[in-house]
């Protein structure tokens, strides 16, 4: 469960450096992904979760 709270811990410092580098910028990206279908964003999403999940398993030591 510790490694649970770290890894969630880490997910808010990486956004928030995004949101005070570059405001303007995650602006715009909110605003395109209105346009987008849902389908897109459910793909995007299970691509992301397949990759972060890729990595912890290789991290920790396959």
């Amino acid at each position: 469960m510790e490694d649970f709270w770290a890894a969630l811990g880490l997910v808010m410092v990486i956004e928030g450096v995004l949101y005070a580098a570059a405001p303007e910028g995650m602006k715009r990206m909110m605003a395109a992904t209105q346009s987008l279908p849902a389908g897109a964003l459910r793909l995007g999403g299970l691509l992301a979760a397949g990759l972060g999940l890729t990595v912890v398993w290789l991290v920790r030591g396959a």
